[in-house]
């Protein structure tokens, strides 16, 4: 039994694409008609709901290694002129000595062996970078890089930040994700839909002041909400356990979300929080909350925001795997200060002071807890959250049915023109 997920442009190929290998290959194949998060990542929840043994993801792909089951990524293969990249490839750059990491979207890097063969004889310094789906065995080299499912090694005297970025692909998050990790390098891009080659011209520094502005968001943030945006990337739970006891050290309260898609509907339903923060792929992490009644930030900006002991370097983290135990970018939590001791924070954005300490792990002998009780006579068991409760008392709890309850009424006519100022408005209501 196996899976294929398509993105919903390549959706009305599936059944025909399904037929061919049920009949090439005799296993019985599943398509995922919607999936649960970003296309880009691969839907092992859904897999598994079928009881698939293994996943082929088809169309664009975010490359994070997945948590349980075998995946076969076919990525297609999007036509590229393979002259005009290198005429806008030297346009761009006009040394020939400049020390440059060729990156491409997955959908061309059917070609970049091509491409490497006419730019490497003229640029001796020129790197190109490898695909590679999951995790790469064994330690990486000195100077090697390996991250967003790319692989290269850097020669450059002063390492990658004296190195420059081509890419191959059109705008969109996976650019946006590289330029602000790899922030200290200048990029260019080369657009195959159009056949043009640009500098880009993505404020860095702008955009990085809008996401250190929703760190300060965040550290001045009582109830924080953890969006679960992905089931299928290893270490997904890992961050998940990690995020609560930073959350919980750092005197505030959390509640764990699993919503699906966010949008600014969903999440307008959870007027206690006060910030969002989203745990997803690289790609997805990096959400345009403008539209969204609570902003929404990445794991590392909150560890930005609540652990003392990690401080802003100018490097950027879009992975959330960097910040688990044993990775590059993990900085453990320091000891507490007591409460008489601590230094007093202000906020920059209310300017009234705040608690920025953190406080005592808690204990690890729990009093007997009350959360369980008898729900009816048959002893059946509820469980009881005050989260729960203060949502149940709310007037207003969304669509239901009723069915039977309802009156039924004949359609009427409405209210005309804008709620400032009604047709209606001053005449009295028949």
């Amino acid at each position: 039994q196996v899976a294929l997920q398509f993105p919903d442009e390549l959706l009305a190929d599936a059944a025909a694409v399904a037929a061919r290998m049920e009949a090439a290959t005799g296993a019985e194949m599943y398509v995922l008609g919607d999936t649960t998060y970003g296309s880009c990542c691969v839907d092992e929840v859904a897999a598994e709901h079928a009881g698939a043994e293994a996943v082929l993801h088809y169309g664009p792909a975010c490359l994070s290694p997945s948590r349980k089951l075998p995946v076969l990524h076919i990525f297609g293969r999007q036509p590229l002129d393979i002259e005009r990249c290198a005429e806008a490839f030297r346009e761009l750059y006009p040394d020939r000595q400049s020390h440059v990491v060729v990156l491409s979207d997955v959908v061309y890097a059917h070609a970049m062996g091509e491409l490497e063969q006419q730019l490497c004889p003229e640029y001796p310094n020129i790197v190109f970078s490898r695909v590679v789906c999951g995790d790469p065995p064994g330690p990486a080299l000195p100077g090697e890089v390996r991250q967003f499912g790319r692989q290269f090694l850097v020669e450059a005297p002063g390492g990658l930040q004296d190195c420059a970025m081509f890419y191959v692909g059109a705008e969109g998050l996976a650019l946006t994700s590289f330029m602000l990790t790899w922030n200290c390098c200048p990029f260019s891009s080369f657009n195959p839909a159009t056949g043009c080659g640009r500098r880009e011209t993505l404020n860095v520094n702008r955009a990085l002041m809008r996401r250190l502005y929703l760190v300060e968001r965040t550290r001045d943030a009582q109830v924080v909400g953890i969006l679960v945006g992905t089931l299928g990337v290893a270490g997904y739970l890992a961050v998940l356990q990690h995020l609560r006891k930073l959350l919980q050290r750092a005197g505030k309260r959390s509640y764990t979300l699993a919503v699906g898609k966010p949008n600014p509907a969903k999440l307008a339903n959870f007027l206690e929080v006060d910030i969002f923060v989203l745990v997803a792929c690289a790609q997805n992490s990096l959400l345009d909350s403008s539209d969204f009644y609570r902003p929404i930030v990445t794991p590392y900006e909150l560890e930005l925001a609540c652990n003392p002991a990690r401080e802003w370097t100018g490097n950027y983290f879009t992975d959330f795997r960097d910040l688990l135990p044993g990775a590059c970018a993990h900085i453990g939590l320091p000891p507490a200060v007591p409460a008489a001791e601590a230094v007093p924070d202000i906020s920059l954005i209310t300017g009234e002071m705040r608690a920025a300490h953190l406080h005592d792990p808690p204990a690890t002998q729990l009093p007997p807890s009350t959360a369980l009780a008898c729900r009816d006579q048959t002893r059946a068991l509820a469980e009881i959250s005050p989260a729960a409760s203060f949502l149940e008392s709310r007037s207003w709890r969304g669509l239901e049915q009723r069915l039977g309850q309802t009156p039924i009424s004949k359609a009427v006519q409405g209210r005309r023109g804008i709620a400032i100022a009604y047709e209606d408005e001053g005449h009295e209501q028949p």
